[in-house]
This record gives C-alpha cells, sequence and structure tokens, in this order.
C-alpha cells in the first residue's frame, strides 16, 4: 500500500479490526484440567499470534545503526556516571587509554541493544494488539501495560549491561581480555545470579520509560503536522524521536547512576538500591545535583541516539511495507 501520508514519527502498524466476543472477551473453555489446558493453548495462539516478525527485525536494525555512531560518547558519560568527574577529565581518560581501548566493550552493549530494541518494539506491539482486539481495552490503558511488558521483557538482557560496566571501567583493564572472557569469570567464580547485580533500579528503568516512551511517541505521530517531502519528513521523525527520548533519558538518568555504581562492585553482598542511593547521596557532598554528573552529556547522546533510532525504524519500515507479497503455493 502506498504512503501518502507517512507518520512523522516511527509508529506500529495499526492493528487489524478486533475479532469480538460476546462478553469482550475469549469464551470460557470449560471447566477441568481438559477445559484450562484449551484455555491456555488459545491464549498462547492469540497473545503470540499478535506479534509482527517485521517489529522485531525494524528495531534490531535500528539499535545497530545507532550503536555503532554512539558507543564513544557513551564511554565518556559511563566515566562521569562511576568517578562523578568533569567532561574534560572523562574525555582525559579515554585519551590516555588510547584508540585501543575506546571500542572496548562494544559487542555487549551491540548485542544487548539489538535484541534490547526489537523486543522493545516487537512485544509492545504484540501486547498493545492482543489487549485492544481481546479485551476491548482503551488505546491509553493498551499502551501503558503493553509498554511495562516490554520493558519488564528487555530486562532479562542484563548480564550484558553487566558486562559491559566490567569492561568499561578501568579497574578492571588487567581482569578481562574480552567480552567471552569476562561472562565465563563472573559466572564461574560468582555464579550467574552475579550477572543480574543491579536488576531493580533496572527493572524500574525499562518498565516505566517504555511506557513513556510509547505513549509520547504516538501523541507526537497524530499532532505533528503531515509532511510529503522526504526529507521534511525525515528531520521531523529525528527531532520528534530525539526530544522525546532524550527527555525520558533525563528523567530517568539517576536510576543509571544508581545501577552502575551496583555493577562496578563484583563479588561482595549486593546493596539495595535505596541502600546505594543513599550512600551515593552521601559520597556526593549530600546534593541531589550531583546525581546528575553527566547528565548533560547524556542528554546530548541520547537526543542522537533516539533521533537516530526512531529515523531508521521508520525508514526500515517504510522498506519491508513495500516488499511485495509472495504468492501462497496451490494446493
Amino acid at each position: 500500500m502506498k504512503d501518502d501520508g507517512a507518520p512523522n514519527v516511527a509508529k506500529t502498524t495499526d492493528p487489524p479490526p478486533p475479532k469480538r466476543f460476546p462478553s469482550g472477551r475469549p469464551h470460557s473453555y470449560g471447566d477441568g484440567d481438559a477445559g484450562k489446558l484449551l484455555h491456555g493453548s488459545v491464549f498462547s495462539e492469540r497473545f503470540f499470534g499478535s506479534f509482527q516478525w517485521e517489529e522485531f527485525a525494524c528495531g534490531c536494525g535500528a539499535a545497530f545503526v545507532n550503536i555503532a555512531v554512539t558507543y564513544p560518547i557513551y564511554k565518556m558519560i559511563f566515566r562521569q556516571m562511576l568517578h562523578g568527574v568533569p567532561i574534560t577529565s572523562a574525555f582525559a581518560q579515554l585519551r590516555h587509554e588510547g584508540l585501543g581501548f575506546l571500542y572496548r566493550g562494544m559487542l555487549p552493549p551491540l548485542a544487548q541493544k539489538t535484541i534490547s530494541l526489537s523486543i522493545m518494539f516487537g512485544v509492545f506491539d504484540g501486547t498493545r494488539r492482543y489487549l485492544v482486539e481481546d479485551y476491548r481495552l482503551n488505546d491509553y490503558g493498551a499502551k501503558v501495560i503493553a509498554g511495562v511488558v516490554a520493558g519488564s521483557a528487555e530486562s532479562i538482557l542484563l548480564p550484558f549491561e553487566r558486562v559491559q560496566t566490567l569492561l568499561a571501567d578501568s579497574k578492571f583493564h588487567q581482569h578481562f581480555s574480552n567480552t567471552p572472557n569476562a561472562f565465563r569469570y563472573v559466572v564461574s567464580h560468582h555464579g550467574y545470579r552475579e550477572l543480574y547485580r543491579g536488576l531493580e533500579p533496572v527493572f524500574w528503568r525499562n518498565g516505566l520509560s517504555n511506557a513513556l516512551f510509547f505513549v509520547l511517541r504516538e501523541e507526537a505521530s497524530g499532532r505533528l503536522p503531515k509532511r510529503k517531502s522526504v526529507s521534511t519528513r525525515t528531520a521531523q521523525e529525528f527531532v520528534a524521536g530525539a526530544v522525546i527520548g532524550a527527555s525520558i533519558s533525563t528523567i530517568f538518568y539517576p536510576l543509571n547512576v544508581i545501577k552502575v555504581s551496583l555493577q562496578s562492585e563484583m563479588g561482595q553482598r549486593s546493596e539495595g538500591s535505596w541502600q546505594a542511593c543513599k550512600r551515593i547521596y552521601v559520597e556526593r557532598d549530600r546534593r541531589i545535583g550531583n546525581f546528575y554528573r553527566g547528565c548533560a552529556f547524556n542528554t546530548g547522546r541520547s537526543f542522537i541516539s533516539w533521533g537516530i533510532m526512531n529515523t531508521a525504524y521508520e525508514n526500515l519500515k517504510k522498506v519491508m511495507q513495500q516488499q511485495p507479497q509472495l504468492p501462497l503455493a496451490s494446493e
């Protein structure tokens, strides 16, 4: 189908007309074990049948483009988060370490982000479709719930963030030579549980930020003017995604500070998020503003990052929608 007025911000495919049930929900499938099994089978078929592979593929491709461009910027932000130093000191650290260490640790975020964004867009779209079609949930409620579900699903990828933190921290440079080595060391010496250190702040960050992102993105898509020129439409997609992503990243920046602080240790008993928050507050001169050290640079990186991802996602989606459908084989 021709795209005469393409949306200004990356937007998931509109769901087809819902399949109505007399009660607004799926039928009851009887009592007893057989009924429960049948109901579970129908739930799996309806829920997972709502997912579309194009959403997963577009999210994956958008993340790949983004990481290739923004990883060095992340490295400087990480040093500011961890040590509470100004940007000039973080830049001096990286310059002293040399180009060989600049992209060190890139594999975990590349793998994590491509899978993460794939889950983010794919699970959100499928969950929202399921809630709207089978439960007739209002649009805003479906977006919020689907965003939280997608964010929660992303949290299973925390081991990538965990290893990325260890590789980016200079005090572990002598312990790990590469990503597989870091994974093996952590698991063999401290067990799989160590890979999920810092899960609590990541869980809150992912769920809340995803829900907010998708609500704001859909609002922007509906309210911004429709552009017919490819260049102006692309520019608008970039700016809209950049502003939304940078704003959300800034709001939840303190949760990233807590996560990095928790993950910069290894082996000893992990603190709770609230205990870590109080410790960081004391360490940083009891000033809440010091939680935002590195935030300005992070906002700039997020602006570029989400602008790239949003534009790449939308263009990949257009390419896939233009692919001709293969005819079904005749029986």
